[in-house]
């Protein structure tokens, strides 16, 4: 029986969308069984004395996964993202240096929060948008907000569809009730 495999490339960054392509290149990592080398720059244990020809060859193994962790970052970025990590040999300082240039600091991130949460809360259903529509909008606004790390719970945005619905319904009866008065 022939076997299929299919070749897996990581996610792109270009210098946008930081958060995004975290995420993603995350999910990748963990699947090559890499993310441990870029989240805690594991090194392989030390073989003992006389090591068998096994636990040299699962050391050999373990040895390549940090390099090749640092290879799919370096994969996964332009050229011109590359200039900035280029110098880095750790796994984990690389990452580091995307997290720090492009993901901001935390006075940032917590800023790019609260306009975030801002805008969730002033997120009015407008009169040509369908309930569907409403919901793809306020539900882009909650994913940015997850994907910096804040915690956002499903019964919050619940009350806020639900919210926004009579006052979508009471102005179209009210419009209903002015087109009877004419």
């Amino acid at each position: 029986m022939a076997q299929h495999t299919t070749s897996l490339t990581p996610p792109i960054f270009n210098g946008d969308q930081y958060h995004i392509w975290a995420v993603k290149m995350k999910t990748f990592m963990r699947g090559q069984g890499l993310w441990q080398y870029v989240e805690e720059d594991k090194q392989p244990p030390a073989l003992g004395p006389n090591p068998s020809l096994s636990q040299i060859r699962l050391h050999d193994e373990e040895a390549t996964k940090s390099p090749r962790a640092l290879s799919h970052i370096h994969a996964a970025v332009t050229e011109q993202v590359f200039t900035r990590i280029v110098a880095y040999e750790a796994t984990k300082e690389a990452w580091d240096k995307l997290k720090e240039e492009f993901g901001g600091s935390d006075t940032t991130r917590n800023m790019h929060i609260l306009n975030l949460r801002r805008e969730f809360e002033m997120l009015k259903m407008q009169e040509s948008e369908s309930v569907k529509e409403y919901v793809d909008t306020l539900m882009n606004v909650v994913n940015k907000i997850r994907l910096m790390g804040e915690e956002m719970t499903d019964k919050r945005i619940v009350e806020k569809v639900l919210v926004s619905l009579p006052e979508r319904f009471e102005s179209k009866i009210s419009s209903l009730e002015d087109s009877k008065d004419l």
